[in-house]
C-alpha cells in the first residue's frame, strides 16, 4: 500500500490500492453518490499523505496513528462535524480492509465520533416561500423552467440531485405521482402537488423546454432531462442553485435560501398541518425516522397546543 503524492489543482487525487478498492467498492455494491465518493476521496487522501509524511504505514497503522492524526486535525482547525466525518471515512475503510482479509486488525475500532451539536434545520416560513415561489413570474421558456424547478422542489421535499436527474418519464404518469431515483439508486414514488403539476405542465408546453431544445443533443441522456439549461444541456446542480439565489436575491431571500431549506420548508410545513411523521419520512427517503424526528422540533408552538389539546393533565 504505497503513499500517495499530493495532487495538484483540479488533478484527480491517486490512493493506495486499498483505498481505491474500497471507493470502487463503495460505488459499485454500496451504491454511493459521485458527491459521497468525492469527498470521502479528499478524507483519505489527506490522511494517506499525512500519514506518508510521519512515517506511517496507511495500509497498516495502529490506533495511536489514527488518533494523533485526528488530534493533528483539531490542532489544525477542523471543527467537529468534519473530523466526525473523517472518522466515519477512516472507520468504513479499515472496516472494509478487515473483511477482506487484507487487514488482521481494525485501528479505528476504539474511537469514538464527535458529539456534534444538535442543530435544528433552518426552514422558511410559509410566507417566505409564497413569495419565492412568486419571484419567477413572465412566460419566456426561462421563467418558466425555474417556476417549475422552484415548485417542484418545494412540492416534493427532494433533494437538489435528485431534482435535476428527474427524466420526462419521470413525471409523466397520469397518477400525479413523480419516480424519484434517491440515495443508493433507491426509488420511490412522490406526489406531485396541484400546483407543482401546472408549474410542470406550462414548462413542458410549446413556450417551454422544446424552445430550449438544441438542433442536436451534446450527450445522449440530455434528450430525456425533464429540466434544460439554456444550452440545451441537463441542468446541473450548480446550475439549478443558480436559479434558486437568483430568484432569492431581489426579495431579500439570498442569504437563507437553498435547495436543501426549501427540502427541510416542505417537511416541516407538511408537519405543521398534520401530516404523519411517517409519511413524511416516506416522501424524503429517509432511511431512519429518526433523521424525520428533528423537524418535529422546528415548532414549540404547534408542539404545545398538540400537548395542551391531547394530555388529560394538561389545563388545570
Amino acid at each position: 500500500m504505497g503513499t500517495p503524492r499530493r495532487a495538484g489543482a483540479g488533478e484527480r487525487t491517486t490512493l493506495s490500492r486499498g483505498a481505491e478498492e474500497y471507493l470502487s467498492w463503495l460505488a459499485v455494491e454500496r451504491g454511493r453518490s459521485r458527491n459521497t465518493l468525492v469527498s470521502y476521496r479528499r478524507d483519505l487522501h489527506h490522511w494517506e499523505v499525512w500519514a506518508g509524511e510521519h512515517g506511517v504505514d496507511p495500509g497498516a497503522p495502529v490506533v495511536g496513528d489514527v488518533e494523533t492524526y485526528l488530534e493533528a486535525r483539531r490542532s489544525d482547525g477542523a471543527g467537529p462535524a468534519s473530523l466526525a466525518r473523517t472518522v466515519s471515512t477512516l472507520r468504513g475503510l479499515y472496516r472494509f480492509l478487515v473483511d477482506e482479509g487484507k487487514l488482521a486488525e481494525d485501528p479505528t475500532r476504539s474511537l469514538r465520533s464527535p458529539r456534534l451539536p444538535s442543530r435544528l434545520p433552518k426552514a422558511l416560513d410559509e410566507a417566505q416561500v409564497l413569495a419565492l415561489l412568486g419571484s419567477a413570474t413572465g412566460d419566456d421558456p426561462v421563467d418558466l423552467r425555474d417556476r417549475a424547478l422552484l415548485e417542484v422542489l418545494y412540492g416534493t421535499g427532494a433533494r437538489i440531485s435528485e431534482v435535476v436527474g428527474l427524466s420526462l418519464l419521470d413525471v409523466q404518469g397520469d397518477d400525479g405521482l413523480v419516480r424519484v431515483l434517491g440515495k443508493g439508486s433507491k426509488e420511490r414514488l412522490v406526489p406531485l402537488g396541484g400546483m407543482a403539476q401546472l408549474a410542470v405542465a406550462r414548462w413542458l408546453s410549446d413556450r417551454g423546454r422544446p424552445c430550449l431544445v438544441p438542433d442536436r443533443w451534446a450527450r445522449r441522456t440530455d434528450a430525456d432531462a425533464l429540466f434544460l439549461n439554456q444550452r440545451g444541456g441537463r441542468l446541473s446542480r450548480q446550475g439549478a442553485w443558480a436559479v434558486l439565489k437568483r430568484r432569492a436575491v431581489p426579495i431579500g431571500l439570498g442569504p437563507v435560501v437553498s435547495p436543501h431549506v426549501l427540502r427541510h420548508s416542505c417537511a416541516s410545513h407538511m408537519l405543521d398541518h398534520g401530516a404523519d411523521i411517517r409519511i413524511v419520512q416516506e416522501l424524503l427517503g429517509h432511511v431512519s425516522i429518526t433523521t424525520t424526528q428533528v423537524y418535529t422540533k422546528l415548532n414549540a408552538g404547534r408542539l404545545r397546543a398538540a400537548y395542551d389539546l391531547a394530555h388529560p393533565r394538561a389545563r388545570t
